[in-house]
């Protein structure tokens, strides 16, 4: 990123007709800096240089003050102004042997190189597009288990092909986003399309967390209230998991709309709309997961069935992922003033590698899953074995009979000599040829 500007420039923002807090936050931050620098350059002018040596003077370039120097590299902090600024980064600004400010190449101007102070945001960028490749990823291969085997076919594993799906839906939806900001900037936040895709987003992201729940329901009911029973009505499930996250969804878009009309800046307080249901979906999904673990407690202290050690396995793999998925929205009202990488590559991780983590306990770590893998595996493998050696059996076949042939082809040739020591081929072939008389005799005595 460079920054262009000289001592008589000011600062100004992109053109926006509507300026929501932040903006206003980060346009007084500036003035204020542009103003102190302002003073500072006046106060200089009336002070004699103790100095023949070319000196740069004192300037303003749009974002930080800078002092007269010397000739050569001048550094300072990042400013805060932006969230993807990191203020432990140096911003280098260039001073000339001749004590002149150096000037980009293309514009002729005073410019400032901010391009460091973005690149931990691009480290960051690199994280969740991995993620969201690797959580794709993941869940297609999952998904592609699923729909494969069909003696996984059931009612639970239908209730996690839609969860995966949710996952896969938001991840595509989030590298879309990413992408296209990335690529377009402040055209893209101040679209039409930018809101529909924010609005797709969030009924996406509520999705993953109430199929979630429905997993959790699932399980209870199949538990707790049903006592074993195996079909339950999915239907109920598909309006939950798919149906219900539309309404905070459209209630979210309608209050930003009618709000804020900066569109696409998502960091409002109006987010509760969102995480609140989600928040109440853990919650509950949580007190469900710990009512079925003490049923199963006590089911097999009692009975000490094997069904009910198989349900636990089933439980425990829910359970796990509740406080993973959701622990994000309980570290996100502590974030820490100021720019903090370690809080970043957390909530990145927990946020972004969700995909690959639910893939990861509901298929991959699942006993039933590897069971039929591996029995898959040995038959493919076994098969494999029997087709070469069924191959080395046909060569061998082929080998032979190719030589008999050969055989036979070379000695009923005739040639221009028609016996050989008084015999045609022909004769040598007779039923009463010695050759013959020979091979019979061999053959017998074995």
């Amino acid at each position: 990123m460079l920054v262009e500007a000289t001592a008589k420039d000011v600062h100004k923002e992109p053109a926006n007709h509507s300026v929501n807090h932040g903006d206003l936050l980060r346009q007084s931050k500036i003035t204020m800096a542009q103003y102190r620098c302002f003073q500072r350059i006046t106060e200089s002018q009336h002070k004699t240089k103790t100095t023949a040596e070319p000196m740069c003077n004192m300037t303003w370039d749009g974002w930080l003050c800078w002092d007269e120097t010397k000739a050569g590299v001048k550094e300072q902090n990042c400013p805060d102004y932006y969230d993807d600024f990191d203020t432990h980064v140096m911003a280098q600004k260039v001073c000339t042997e001749t004590g002149e400010w150096a000037r980009h190449p293309e514009s002729n101007r005073t410019w400032t190189n901010y391009t460091n102070c973005k690149q931990a945001t691009m480290t960051h960028f690199y994280l969740v597009m991995i993620g969201h490749g690797l959580s794709l990823l993941s869940l297609l291969i999952s998904l592609g288990i699923f729909f494969h085997f069909k003696s996984l076919s059931c009612q639970r594993i239908t209730l996690h092909k839609n969860l995966f799906l949710s996952f896969m839906l938001n991840s595509i939806a989030t590298v879309i986003v990413l992408t296209t900001l990335a690529k377009q900037g402040h055209k893209y936040a101040d679209s039409i399309s930018c809101t529909l895709m924010e609005f797709i987003h969030m009924y996406l992201m509520s999705c993953n967390y109430f199929w979630m729940l429905c997993e959790g329901i699932y399980l209870h009911t199949l538990i707790v209230v049903a006592v074993f029973a195996e079909e339950q009505h999915l239907l109920w499930y598909y309006l939950l998991g798919w149906g219900f996250p539309i309404m905070p969804a459209v209630i979210y878009s309608i209050a930003r709309n009618f709000y804020y009309s900066d569109k696409c800046n998502i960091n409002t307080s109006l987010l509760y709309i969102i995480h609140g249901p989600i928040c109440a979906a853990l919650v509950v999904n949580l007190f469900f997961l710990l009512n079925i673990v003490r049923v199963l407690i006590t089911k097999l202290r009692v009975t000490h069935q094997a069904e009910s050690s198989l349900y636990m396995r089933a439980v425990r793999a829910t359970l796990i992922l509740i406080p993973l998925l959701g622990i994000q929205f309980v570290l996100l009202p502590y974030k820490p003033d100021g720019h903090s990488e370690i809080y970043h590559y957390i909530m990145n991780i927990l946020m972004h590698y969700q995909g690959l983590l639910v893939s990861t306990i509901f298929c991959f770590f699942n006993g039933e899953v590897q069971s039929i893998l591996r029995r898959y595996w040995n038959q493919q493998r076994m098969q494999f074995a029997g087709t070469f050696a069924n191959a080395d059996i046909f060569r061998s076949a082929s080998y032979v009979a190719s030589s008999l042939t050969e055989v036979h082809r070379c000695y009923s040739i005739e040639s221009h000599t028609e016996h050989m020591n008084g015999k045609s081929y022909s004769d040598i072939f007779r039923s009463d040829s010695p050759f013959v008389s020979y091979e019979d005799n061999t053959i017998k005595q074995q």
